[in-house]
């Protein structure tokens, strides 16, 4: 280890230059006027990677944005780590609340302050110096891939379809992942499950057009007042999805997961004073630790119909709209979580309405045993670098790729984050701590050693 930090400490300044270059070029995935920026990108990556020492790394084509690949193969017969982040970013709109130039990334307080910095420009970088560090000190000890896609923050529609042709060249025995958090910047933790998710839009229809409420109301169904009685219908007192079979495959957490969850630190008034709330809602029989990372959830998103505009209008409105989403969790398909809920709100349509739910998108969730070799090594590599032991964190969000992976290539992701809630990651004045980027570095590379002797 005394050797590589060395390494890291003579080059930590151009280590944070090349990120920087990184973080310059504006690689918006979700806006067509960057084109050229995501191939630019790519390129840069690449060429860091030969540089960092890879035998061999280059630029693919996909029928969206490129994807960076790269390996360096030190023994056939021994462990292959596959290395998975993405170089596209969110846009920076509103551009006004932005207190730098969010592609002119500068340090203060401690922070780079850029669009990137976080996510996921600045914690994938650190697998690529972790690898350099490796390579230049002679102590990289697996077979290590890299894998960067342009398309994460739009669905990483290209990616999906890539690995399934290129099964055999991605091939390996764990896939690494930073584009997580930790729960504090003392308390470091390990993201063991993410949740999954299936999103409706609901058409109501009642009368064939508007109608006068005065002359119709109390006689005619309104169908806004239907499809709130509808939805509402859909959780009980205790805040329990009450859709039939909703609950049938939902992974049960053992005991001692559930207990390591909830050694987290929480603050419930200060977590009620950071949302501006006076009480909180949520399933019986779990703690809010639980309900958002390990239990399902059904969520009205947005609703509509009638009239919305200044002043009044009396009228009985002859549609109502309504999307829906519920957050998933393992082994709960969103697929057939789509088909359940469809069927339910037609099923129980009373007859003087119709309805049409039309199921938008979805993806699967996922969970990593904490028992994995991999997640022991990872475990491992925290308590060399923090002094402490992770806690594993089930996340309420959703990367779908990840599923994805498990599904193709048959592999288990380590999630290993060093962002944090505070990072601002999507929103205006993105950050990421300078010491993390570093911390990140290292713990990347005890997570190597360890890896290699348990695998």
């Amino acid at each position: 280890m005394k050797t590589t930090d060395k390494y890291i400490d003579e080059n930590k300044d151009r280590f944070l230059e090349e990120l920087f270059e990184l973080i310059r070029i504006p690689s918006i995935s979700s806006e067509s006027a960057h084109k050229q920026d995501m191939i630019r990108c790519a390129e840069l990556w690449r060429d860091n990677l030969l540089k960092a020492g890879a035998d061999k790394a280059e630029v693919m084509p996909t029928e969206g944005n490129p994807i960076v690949y790269g390996e360096k193969i030190i023994n056939k017969k021994k462990p292959t780590v596959l290395v998975y982040g993405h170089y596209d970013v969110m846009p920076v709109d509103p551009i006004e609340l932005w207190n730098t130039d969010p592609f002119e990334p500068v340090i203060k307080d401690g922070k780079i302050w850029a669009r990137g910095a976080d996510d996921d420009k600045g914690q994938s970088f650190m697998h690529a110096k972790a690898f350099e560090t490796m390579v230049k000190t002679d102590t990289l000890p697996c077979n290590v891939k890299f894998m960067l896609e342009g398309e994460e923050e739009i669905g990483s529609g290209s990616l999906a379809k890539w690995i399934v042709k290129n099964k055999k060249l991605v091939k390996a025995d764990v896939i690494l992942v930073s584009d997580t958090s930790m729960i504090a910047a003392d308390v470091p933790s390990i993201t063991t499950g993410l949740r999954g998710l299936a999103y409706w839009e609901i058409e109501i229809t009642g009368p064939k057009a508007d109608l006068h409420s005065g002359l119709f109301g109390g006689s005619v169904a309104n169908p806004l007042n239907v499809l709130c009685e509808m939805i509402a219908e859909c959780m009980d007192r205790n805040n329990r999805i009450t859709i039939p079979h909703f609950y049938h495959d939902v992974e049960k957490c053992s005991k001692r997961e559930r207990e390591l969850l909830n050694m987290a630190p929480y603050d419930e008034e200060e977590y009620k004073k950071s949302l501006g709330v006076k009480a909180l809602r949520g399933e019986k029989g779990y703690t809010k630790i639980e309900q958002v990372g390990i239990r399902p959830s059904f969520d009205l998103c947005g609703m509509w119909g009638g009239y919305t505009g200044e002043g009044s209008k009396t009228v009985l409105p002859s549609k109502a709209y309504a999307k829906l989403s519920c957050r998933l969790v393992p082994h709960q398909d969103h697929e057939k979580i789509a088909k359940l809920v469809q069927r339910h709100f037609e099923k129980n349509a009373p007859d003087y309405v119709s309805v049409k739910v039309t199921p938008l998108h979805g993806g699967e969730a996922y969970v990593c045993p904490i028992d994995l070799p991999a997640y022991k090594a990872a475990e491992a590599a925290y308590m060399n670098t923090y002094g402490k032991q992770p806690i594993p964190m089930r996340s309420g969000g959703s990367i779908p790729i990840i599923s994805t992976f498990e599904e193709v290539l048959g592999i288990k992701s380590i999630l290993m984050g060093f962002g944090l809630g505070e990072d601002a990651i999507h929103s205006p004045n993105e950050n990421y701590r300078v010491d993390h980027f570093y911390k990140g570095i290292e713990t990347i590379i005890a997570f190597y050693q360890h890896y290699a002797e348990m695998a």
